[in-house]
């Protein structure tokens, strides 16, 4: 069918644009007249841009770039808000769907409409795909059963904005050093391979003796140019083994267990999983989940495979009558403060709201302990790269001046 570009207000007055397909342009009309929008402008595609539409679909990033957490983020909080000005759910995610950026995206909430259309329910086509964590569906299944969707939405669109916050926090404080080193050393690298050698040659045909420091980065730049591929070709191995070895099931969770035990780092990863998991926990609580539903869904959250055996072990001593709390005692997984506090709150009959208050102290703690990481790193890059490069350029201009005639 043609394609037709349209240009309307929706109910709350909001200018909208999109694409639809329609028999004609009053079809398209209709389309968007039984939405409740005002019709501003619709226009048939040219025959040309129609031609060319598998080509440019094909060199579109968005309709093969994966689909971000983010971005489901903000469809959850556009639904939301959609919701609660008195749009049906049909209507709020076709609208979803035309504003999407990105094409895959834009298909997959097209695909939840149909299915929706045709009877499934709203919680039912979420599951149907991977783009959406399984907090989001446990959250939009109580939401249709209590008829709090859009309250439930804006939960999880909120509850997915923290958990991204702390990814982007933790993966920031650890990335940032290995740029700086890497930069280092790349320049170093390029220093000690292309531009000492080319001096060498200089100083031979002069000469002159190099001194002792730069002769002895010529020896190293001798070195690896002799052994430069093997060492690539070794590290390449090395790499592509690391990564089977930490695609198999044993291998990721000895990996992940192991990420744990570095002194600094994984007391910072404790208290990012500390967080995570009380925020999803105790969010799936006041919805109305039960714990054990709950559990599977922090467990299905966690990226670490060793913190998930550990949440799927406390569900399933959950499952046989235990509580909770002493089934996370005792973990490395976890701040040994959150057993404590879950012990308080199954005892009171409140640990949704005690879940809740360690997710806000965790947070907190996590960025104290993010500020250390940083305090400890910054000086140690400093006086690592600052030696290596120091030695590098030191050698260089000692190179220089002997080429004046300095005697070293």
């Amino acid at each position: 069918m043609p394609l037709f570009d349209y240009i309307a207000r929706d109910t709350t007055g909001r200018p909208q644009r999109g694409t639809l397909d329609s028999a004609n342009a009053q079809a398209a009309a209709q389309v968007l007249r039984g939405r409740g929008w005002r019709l501003l402008k619709v226009t048939a595609q040219r025959r040309e841009d129609k031609a060319w539409q598998p080509f440019t679909q094909t060199i579109n990033p968005s309709n093969w770039m994966p689909i971000r957490l983010a971005d489901v983020e903000l469809s959850l909080s556009q639904l939301g808000v959609m919701l609660r000005s008195g749009l049906t759910l049909l209507t709020a995610l076709r609208t979803v769907a035309e504003q999407s950026s990105k094409a895959r995206l834009r298909r997959v909430w097209q695909d939840v409409s149909d299915r929706i259309q045709e009877g499934a329910s709203f919680h039912q086509s979420l599951a149907q795909h991977v783009c959406f964590p399984p907090l989001v569906v446990q959250l939009v299944r109580v939401g249709e059963e209590t008829g709090s969707l859009d309250i439930v939405i804006d939960r999880a669109a909120k509850a997915l904005e923290r958990r991204r916050v702390l990814f982007m926090q933790v993966t920031t404080a650890l990335a940032y050093p290995a740029i700086v080193f890497v930069a280092a050393i790349g320049v170093s690298a390029f220093m000690v391979v292309k531009v000492i050698p080319q001096l060498q040659k200089f100083l031979s045909a002069m000469g002159r003796k190099l001194p002792a420091m730069t002769q002895s980065l010529v020896d190293m730049s001798a070195w690896l140019q002799t052994n430069g591929p093997m060492m690539l070709g070794g590290l390449f191995l090395a790499l592509v083994g690391s990564y089977l070895f930490y695609a198999t099931p044993q291998g990721r969770l000895l990996v992940d267990r192991w990420l744990l035990k570095i002194p600094i780092i994984g007391g910072v990863l404790r208290l990012a999983a500390t967080a995570s998991f009380a925020t999803s926990l105790g969010l799936l609580l006041r919805s109305g989940i039960t714990l054990l539903d709950g559990l599977r869904g922090v467990e299905q959250l966690h990226r670490n495979r060793h913190i998930a055996n550990v949440v799927n072990n406390a569900r399933e001593s959950v499952l046989r009558g235990g509580a909770l709390a002493p089934a996370l005692s005792g973990q490395s997984a976890y701040s040994p403060l959150l057993a404590r506090m879950v012990a308080v709150g199954e005892q009171g009959g409140t640990l949704d709201e005690v879940l809740q208050e360690v997710a806000q102290y965790h947070e907190s703690q996590l960025q104290v302990a993010i500020r250390r990481l940083s305090a400890l790193i910054e000086p140690a890059i400093i006086i690592i790269v600052g030696g290596v490069v120091g030695f590098v350029y030191i050698s260089f201009f000692m190179a220089l001046f002997s080429a004046g005639g300095a005697k070293f």
